[in-house]
């Protein structure tokens, strides 16, 4: 009865899908009512008719360009919903003759006041252009008069003058209730298309041709492969063709919503999606033109560009001032933090990432900013120019996604390596906290590509090799009277733990870092504070400082019950629902002591202690050990946690599951003193 049931309600909303009108403007009663999702009842919005549309034309003196029409119908279900009415439209801009333009904006917000439904348009002063970099801006506009219970509905044609094709999402963090998608290419492109194999969503992507009429128009310049007559070639020809094309077509209902999940890399990465690459360009008459690209050529492409490997080229802007810091120093191991540290005083990184240089080297020197490729160029220019075998290295970041295969928007970041002693160093000046194999976290996605003065290039691998530690001493006595705690807590934190706390605290005070302990636990007073080395990005920090914290046992029936690592417990563990969709990121390998020492209170005698225990987790991927024991008025605790890989695949989450809920447990486990 119940699946029978089931089954009714699933066909009722194919039904229902089926008998909507999707039609711009068409909106009806019925969705503007709807409170919940039907299928998903904890999403804030959802897709109610998403349509994408990508067609090519013929234009006069500048050949086949590209249009992409869409159409977007959006239910919003409460205030968290509000973001999806905010659009942002990227579009390419290589210079002022060639860029991508967008037209055709409309946009409507509908809501019901009483049995009526009320439109408010999207006005041109709510539309706006922003310039990211030299090479991209967007085009971004916000949904007048949003409110709970809201359909948006928004319509706009992107024209390119590019073969290139964006990137097309079939899945969104909200679920879609139905999607239609058509690319039509005339036959002379061939396109490669490649779905997205870390999706848990495949759509059904069928393929077909059709037939298609263009108006060419074209002179002798235009004309080339489309005619052979050398007297049409030499005047203006405007004719009537009909030209085969390729389809590549999705239309599917109920799209389930990209769901997030704990300690993610990036979500995009698993989303259904489908990638077009242009393989080739083959007119009539003409002989193939090929596009198809390996990462040898497009690395070469790169270091060739002006904005790339002319700038790596530039020196004389540096050279006197970086030999004044290098003089007298022959060690290459002490060099390189020099060199590294001087490039970081000289110019500060203005958020904008590119694998091309924006400003330039020497403006950006000269001026103090520059974004990721100006300030990294210009680092692995002063290596090489101090000797040393360096080279820059092409990184996608983890929000960037993972390149699937070889094409130079993949890339959109860049840091430098050094081979030195057979070994590579990786850099990154762009980060204040940031040390030789030390880079930002976001660049630590999989492996980057180095690109060599001859245009050779090689895989390199980002994900750190050796675990960062955090070693922690706790020592603490009880007091019975009060049920308090009072001790000195000692922790020394290095590589990306120690980065992590930096940047957390950067530009804190004792006093700020102070009042930031006491709010994370209730009833903690922390005096003493001491922390060293919180700028020296060379050095471990050591943190150190005494503490008080009241209510740090239960007593019941003259018995103590406390934890013993008090407020230094995870109050959290992330992993408990049973079944895991994509990969947990722990970033950096993990090595992680406490070694814990309680003085006992006078007139007590320990009860019962948790017992000690030690778990594996895939055969030495994860290690948790834990070691208690009394040793006369005195407890001693050792809790050692090492995790020796960075990515946990979903097919080993339930056995990880059940080792980290291991390691959370016997840190709330307590022990029981009792009066003599």
């Amino acid at each position: 009865m119940k699946k029978a049931l089931l089954f009714f309600v699933f066909l009722l909303s194919i039904l229902n899908a089926q008998s909507q009108n999707y039609k711009f403007g068409k909106v009806s009663k019925e969705e503007l009512k709807e409170t919940a999702h039907p299928q998903n009842s904890e999403a804030d919005a959802a897709v109610l008719y998403r349509s994408v549309r990508i067609y090519f034309e013929f234009v006069h003196d500048e050949g086949f360009i590209h249009k992409t029409e869409v159409q977007e119908r959006i239910k919003i279900y409460n205030k968290q919903g509000f973001a999806y009415a905010t659009k942002q439209i990227p579009l390419y801009d290589e210079s002022n003759s060639k860029q991508e333009g967008i037209s055709r904006i409309k946009a409507y917000t509908y809501n019901l006041e009483g049995d009526k439904i009320v439109e408010d348009k999207l006005r041109d002063d709510g539309i706006f252009e922003e310039k990211n970099n030299k090479y991209w801006k967007v085009k971004k506009f916000t949904m007048p008069n949003v409110k709970e219970g809201s359909v948006i509905e928004y319509t706009y044609t992107v024209e390119s003058p590019f073969l290139f094709i964006d990137e097309i999402d079939f899945q969104q963090s909200i679920p879609i209730n139905k999607l239609d998608f058509k690319f039509s290419a005339p036959e002379y492109f061939n396109y490669k298309t490649v779905s997205n194999l870390k999706a848990s969503y495949y759509p059904n992507i069928k393929n077909s041709t059709d037939n298609k009429n263009y108006t060419i128009s074209y002179t002798k310049e235009a004309a080339v492969g489309l005619t052979s007559d050398p007297e049409t070639r030499s005047r203006r020809v405007s004719n009537q063709m009909t030209i085969k094309e390729n389809v590549i077509s999705v239309n599917e209902q109920n799209i389930p919503a990209l769901v997030k999940e704990p300690m993610v890399d990036n979500l995009d990465n698993y989303r259904a999606k489908i990638r077009f690459e242009l393989n080739y360009i083959k007119y009539p008459n003409s002989p193939i033109e090929g596009y198809a690209t390996t990462w040898e050529s497009v690395s070469k492409k790169i270091y060739d560009s002006d904005d790339f490997g002319g700038e790596l080229n530039k020196t004389s802007y540096f050279e006197d001032d970086l030999d004044n810091v290098l003089a007298g120093e022959s060690d290459p191991y002490k060099k390189i933090p020099l060199i590294l540290e001087f490039v970081k005083s000289k110019v500060k990184w203005n958020d904008l990432n590119g694998i091309y240089a924006d400003v330039g080297v020497k403006k950006a020197y000269k001026d103090g900013s520059g974004n990721i490729a100006d300030i990294n160029l210009m680092l692995v220019a002063m290596l090489r120019h101090a000797g040393f075998d360096a080279n820059p290295v092409l990184v996608s970041t983890k929000s960037h996604g993972v390149p699937i295969f070889p094409t130079r928007d993949g890339f959109n970041y860049i840091i430098g390596v050094v081979q030195l002693d057979g070994n590579q160093v990786l850099l990154d000046a762009s980060s204040k906290f940031s040390s030789p194999n030390i880079l930002p976290p976001k660049v630590l996605n999989w492996q980057g590509r180095l690109i060599r003065k001859d245009g050779t290039s090689s895989w390199v691998l980002l994900s750190p090799l050796e675990p960062s530690k955090d070693i922690s001493m706790f020592n603490f006595k009880l007091d019975p009277n009060d049920l308090s705690a009072s001790g000195q807590f000692k922790e020394q934190l290095s590589d990306y733990q120690a980065f992590n706390y930096r940047n957390e605290y950067d530009n804190f005070s004792n006093e700020n870092i102070l009042e930031d302990l006491q709010r994370d636990y209730h009833g903690l007073e922390v005096s003493n504070l001491n922390v060293s080395n919180l700028n020296n990005v060379y050095e471990p920090i050591s943190q150190s400082y005494d503490f008080h914290i009241n209510d740090a046992m239960e007593n019941i029936g003259d018995k103590l019950y406390f934890s013993p690592f008090l407020f230094l417990a995870d109050e959290e563990n992330p992993f408990k629902s049973e079944i895991r969709n994509y990969p947990i990121d722990f970033i950096f390998l993990i090595s992680d002591k406490v070694m814990i020492n309680i003085t006992l209170p006078e007139g007590y005698a320990v009860e019962s202690l948790p017992e000690s225990a030690k778990v594996v987790f895939n055969d030495g991927d994860g290690e948790f050990s834990y070691l208690i024991k009394q040793n006369g008025a005195m407890l001693q605790l050792i809790m050692v946690f090492n995790l020796n890989k960075t990515l946990i695949m979903p097919e080993e989450y339930k056995e990880f599951k059940q080792f980290f809920q291991m390691f959370a447990s016997k840190q709330a486990e307590q022990i029981v003193l009792t009066k003599v």
